[in-house]
C-alpha cells in the first residue's frame, strides 16, 4: 500500500473550497434545524480549508480500498495533501493529531459521548 493510490487529479483549489463551503453551509442548517444554538457548535465546525483537506483524505482512503490508515500512514497523507496543495498546509497541520476529525458529525459526538 502506498500513501499516494493512484487518484485522478481534482479540480483546482478554488474549486474544492467552493463544494467544501457548501458541505459546510448544510452542516450548519442540518445543526439549526435540530434546534443547536450556533454559539454551541459553531466553534467545533471545521473551516472551509480543514474540509477540503479532509475530503482529500476520504479519497486517498477510498482509493486505498477504504483501510483506515494508520497514525504513520494519516500523517504522510496528510503532508502529502499540504505539498500538492501548499494554501493547505495551515489546515492540514491543524488536523494533524485532532481525531476525531469529524466533531461536527452527529454520529461521532454521540459515540464520543
Amino acid at each position: 500500500m502506498t500513501d499516494r493510490p493512484s487518484l485522478p487529479r481534482r479540480a483546482s483549489l478554488e474549486l474544492l473550497r467552493a463544494e467544501a463551503g457548501d458541505e459546510l453551509s448544510v452542516l450548519i442548517e442540518e445543526r439549526l434545524r435540530d434546534g443547536e444554538d450556533p454559539w454551541d457548535f459553531m466553534e467545533d465546525l471545521p473551516s472551509v480549508d480543514e474540509l477540503v483537506v479532509l475530503t482529500l483524505r476520504a479519497e486517498n482512503i477510498a482509493a486505498d480500498g477504504g483501510n483506515r490508515p494508520t497514525q504513520a500512514r494519516n500523517y504522510r497523507v496528510l503532508r502529502q495533501i499540504a505539498f500538492d496543495y501548499p494554501p493547505l498546509t495551515r489546515a492540514v497541520w491543524r488536523l494533524l493529531g485532532s481525531e476525531p476529525h469529524r466533531r461536527w458529525d452527529a454520529t461521532v459526538r454521540i459515540e464520543a459521548s
